[in-house]
């Protein structure tokens, strides 16, 4: 995960300050808490698709998937990405995986 942080804009105000204030009001979360789920929703959408797959593998994989399933599972996950890749043959995910 990235480690971004929210950053000043120069007149002192933090570039994602409103969006934090918006779920202060419309969450019971605090100020701390509504600016980590923030920075985790950025660094959500910042990951590469390479790092995506590479995630999503080692998270398959951990509950016992077996390859073949969790490339058609990855395959099938791309597309609904904020920013789909193109569509990526098992072979291209494979080489994500192992070079």
């Amino acid at each position: 995960m990235l480690d971004r942080r929210i950053r000043s804009d120069g007149a002192g105000h933090a570039s994602h300050e409103d969006l934090v204030d918006h779920l202060v009001r419309s969450t019971p979360l605090q100020r701390g808490e509504a600016a980590r789920v923030v920075l985790d929703v950025l660094a959500y959408f910042d990951e590469s698709t390479e790092e995506f797959v590479r995630r999503r593998h080692r998270e398959l994989q951990s509950k016992g998937l077996r390859n073949e399933e969790i490339f058609d599972r990855i395959a099938g996950e791309l597309p609904h990405r904020a920013v789909a890749p193109p569509e990526l043959s098992t072979r291209q995910l494979r080489r994500m995986i192992y070079g």
